[in-house]
């Protein structure tokens, strides 16, 4: 490599974005929805990663259920207690997507209405 390139290169700005919890929880929200989103597109060939993918998301839901039973959390008790039963509520749906018996689109609902309120909360001053 050139000097001109070495010395580029350590003066480059560094590209990294500064992310808020919300912006990370927004971005794992919006990752596992468009896998869910992308899977169930694909049909019959699509179960593998389907499966995968409401395996992923059945981890971010009851991660989210742990921190919001939490008598710590700062969120308010009535917040605290919807994300809590939207979380019992994609364990219940997701068995039965699995099983053949429901269509994904709900699960992609919840994460995509939980991904509007974040993305709303990061607007607010």
């Amino acid at each position: 490599m050139t000097p001109q390139r070495l010395a580029q290169r350590a003066y480059q700005s560094n590209a990294t974005p500064i992310r808020t919890p919300r912006g990370a929880e927004y971005e794992v929200f919006a990752r596992v929805t468009h896998r869910m989103a992308g899977a169930a597109r694909k049909g019959k060939t699509g179960f593998a990663a389907l499966a995968e993918a409401i395996h992923e998301n059945r981890r971010l839901w009851t991660t989210l259920a742990l921190s919001v039973a939490d008598r710590d959390n700062a969120l308010p008790d009535d917040l605290r207690a919807r994300l809590f039963y939207l979380a019992e509520f994609t364990e219940a749906h997701s068995r039965k997507v699995l099983r053949g018996k429901a269509p994904v689109a709900p699960l992609v609902e919840v994460n995509t209405a939980i991904m509007r309120g974040l993305r709303k909360e990061g607007m607010e001053p």
